[in-house]
């Protein structure tokens, strides 16, 4: 197997480096709260052409259906670390959209609870709105 095959999530046998850590940049964290059980489809717009491929197949795999980020990340054959920090580039560049099919759910104990997706999405209009919001409350 070449590195290059590597390189694209197939199986890399022993001493061969996978790039999850440039395909992310560096980062670890994902932008948006995402749980393994996030739904996904896609949004308005195409995923950029400076991002990684795996950005393109995410949208296109969401085109076909709504899709999990754990399903997106079994897919892609990636850690779902690294697909919630790509899924969190999609989000803010309106490539990937969070839908929503009821706002509330039933917790526990059997009393109604928002829905996490709402929360989720709720968390990515308002990142978007006010970008600088973390920075300030930080400098307070």
């Amino acid at each position: 197997m070449s590195a290059a095959e590597g390189a694209r999530g197939e199986a890399a046998p022993d001493g061969e480096f996978v790039r999850t850590y440039t395909l992310t940049g560096g980062r670890a964290q994902p932008r948006h709260l995402l749980g393994m059980d996030t739904v996904l489809e896609a949004g308005p717009r195409p995923a950029g052409p400076g991002q990684p491929q795996e950005c393109g197949q995410i949208v296109a795999l969401c085109r076909e259906h709504r899709r999990s980020v754990a399903e997106l990340a079994g897919l892609l054959r990636r850690p779902v670390t690294a697909v919630k920090v790509l899924v969190s580039d999609l989000l803010d560049a309106d490539a990937l959209t969070l839908p929503l099919s009821t706002p509330y759910t039933c917790g526990p104990d059997g009393k109604p609870r928002p829905n996490p997706q709402l929360l989720i999405a709720l968390s990515t209009g308002l990142r978007k709105k006010f970008p600088d919001a973390q920075s300030l409350l930080r400098a307070g």
